[in-house]
């Protein structure tokens, strides 16, 4: 996992020595006590940099910092600032994607909104884009050269309980907010695994256990804590700036560094959940029927399909060992009563590997999907589509079943409810594309091998914790992975692209476009690159969000996106802020 390790306050730079000043000693607005970014700041205001009023026209792109320039930065910055070959650079641009790995020129590890305003202005002195990191869940374009702006150490929660509100702050995962919230009744939109970012899953939408209840995760944000391209301070809200707001809340990656987010908790104490689990031999049963289920459920249950086959590893459990299972996971905030009533036709299908499906404290709720926790290499793609039928979703299963030449996890998701309606506080709506879709189909498969590999540490990084026997270290030993990784790891990827197009292909006829928070690999390198970045919104709203990144980022500065299209027009469709 992730190092939350704190930097030296002195150490040795290949570029030069730095000693750090002690806070106090600091300029006020850069990172002091009093900054904005400070515990002694305010907040809902919106705020300067206080120096200087306009930037300085950013030099050659890609320069690497004069040690001056770094000596200054170190100065402003309350949080760490690392260049290649410092103690702890590897841990510090490393996160959950192994596949991809940041190589940037400076990295800063802010501890407040201060230091991501220094880095930005810092950034744009020096000619370097900027790419923002959390927890690298979701990374997909890693810099090459450049800055990062690691936010992990902004971990800061706040609940209002009378509000039924909470203040997350950049570096803020989904298991802080729910343990946060639980103590008052109270639950945030979140996703399925508790170590994803918050601020990166809500800007792309967010699509979560009780999404069909309550809506996209985007519909439930007050306001948004943002620096933009010019190292502003804005605090944006739907009155304040109602265009860059709905730009934000599914179209916002690529707009500025998301410093902190407020955003609106649901009554939810207790959910009726967990897994129905078949096995092999009733997967197309199991299939057809999940499809006819849906049809006839309420809003109040959220549920989704996912197709795995094992690898037959001894880290795994025996049930699981070396076979092909249906998992079909449920949410629903009714009655457990009523809850069993609704499942009865699931389990009409037959007898079950496994059925844990129980009454559980919303607390509990990630154990529904159980999603790995140990950091591995990966690439996905996925589909919103207008409908499906059973013949079309048994050939997919087909192409990436337990015969598929590489493992391919699918995951089907039930959308529509209140995802289908235009939500926000008080009306406002975001920008999330295509909320008339009634299912997403996922695809996704590890890439054994393609761990990112350089020339400035070890293959894993250092500091990087202990990994236990997880997805991506079962998946290296899995169906048709063998083959893919001794060609090596371009290989594998190209293997596994072609995969998920054959299989994606099969959904053509329902195909309506993509989610931004289930693409997952340097999309931007594709061949249809374009028609990736352009697939997340329809067309109009495309123009209008390519506007937005035109006005607020007219130098790119926030140029690492997942889909090289997707910068050369300025559109944030698939663009990354701050990356879960």
């Amino acid at each position: 996992m992730e190092s939350n390790d704190r930097t030296p306050r002195t150490r040795q730079s290949r570029h030069t020595r730095h000693t750090r000043q002690a806070p106090g000693a600091r300029p006020g607005g850069l990172g002091g006590p009093d900054g904005p970014g400070g515990p002694g700041g305010r907040r809902g205001v919106t705020t300067a940099p206080a120096t200087p009023a306009t930037p300085t026209t950013p030099t050659t792109p890609n320069t690497p910092a004069t040690p001056a320039a770094l000596a200054e930065l170190v100065r402003q910055a309350r949080g760490p600032v690392l260049v290649p070959g410092d103690a702890g650079y590897d841990a510090e641009r490393s996160g959950f994607q192994r596949a991809y790995r940041h190589r940037p020129d400076v990295i800063v590890g802010a501890e407040c909104a201060g230091d991501v305003v220094a880095a930005v202005r810092f950034a744009r002195v020096q000619g370097l884009p900027v790419a923002v990191q959390a927890t690298g869940h979701g990374l997909s374009a890693a810099t090459d050269g450049g800055l990062l702006i690691s936010t992990r150490r902004m971990a800061g929660v706040r609940v209002d309980a009378a509000a039924r509100t909470a203040r997350a702050e950049a570096g803020v995962v989904w298991g802080q907010v729910v343990e946060a919230a639980a103590p008052y009744g109270l639950a945030p939109l979140n996703g399925s695994s508790p170590g994803v970012g918050v601020i990166s899953y809500t800007l792309g939408g967010g699509v979560g256990v009780l999404a069909r209840t309550y809506g996209f995760a985007a519909d439930q944000v007050r306001s948004v804590d943002l620096v933009t391209a010019d190292a502003r301070q804005l605090h944006v809200t739907a009155d304040s700036d109602p265009e860059l707001f709905r730009a934000l809340l599914g179209g916002g990656h690529g707009l500025g560094v998301v410093t902190a987010m407020e955003f609106g908790l649901v009554p939810v104490a207790r959910l009726y959940g967990g897994q129905l689990v078949f096995g092999g031999e009733r997967i197309d049963e199991a299939l057809a029927a999940y499809l006819r289920w849906t049809g006839t459920v309420p809003d109040e249950l959220t549920s989704s399909l996912a197709l795995i086959a094992y690898p037959d590893l001894p880290q795994l459990p025996e049930p699981l060992r070396g076979r092909y299972l249906a998992q079909i996971r449920i949410a629903y905030t009714g009655s457990a009563e009523e809850g069993e009533r609704l499942v009865a036709p699931l389990r009409a299908v037959g007898p079950r590997v496994s059925d844990e499906l129980r009454e559980m404290p919303y607390a509990d709720s990630h154990t529904i999907h159980r999603d790995p926790s140990d950091p591995h290499a990966y690439d996905g793609d996925n589909a919103l589509l207008s409908g499906l039928d059973a013949a079309a979703l048994l050939r997919v299963a087909a192409l990436t079943g337990p015969d598929a030449p590489t493992m391919c996890v699918l995951q089907l998701n039930h959308l529509g409810g209140a995802m289908a309606k235009r939500g926000g506080p008080e009306g406002a709506a975001g920008s999330v594309g295509h909320r008339d879709a009634r299912f997403a189909l996922r695809l996704l498969s590890p890439l054994p091998g393609a761990e990112a590999v350089d020339d400035l540490g070890a293959e894993t990084g250092d500091d990087l914790g202990d990994g236990g026997p997880g997805f991506g270290e079962a998946a290296s030993d899995g169906p048709g992975s063998g083959e893919a990784s001794a060609e090596g790891p371009d290989a594998a990827l190209a293997t596994v692209r072609a995969l998920h197009a054959e299989a994606l292909a099969a959904v053509a006829p329902w195909r309506i476009g993509r989610s931004v928070n289930f693409l997952f690999g340097s999309h931007g390198e594709r061949p249809d690159a374009a028609e990736v970045a352009r697939s997340v919104h329809d067309a109009d709203e495309h123009r209008r969000l390519a506007g937005l990144k035109a006005h607020h980022d007219p130098e790119n500065v926030f140029r690492f996106h997942p889909s090289g299209a997707a910068a050369a027009d300025r559109s944030p469709a698939v663009g990354t802020a701050v990356r879960g």
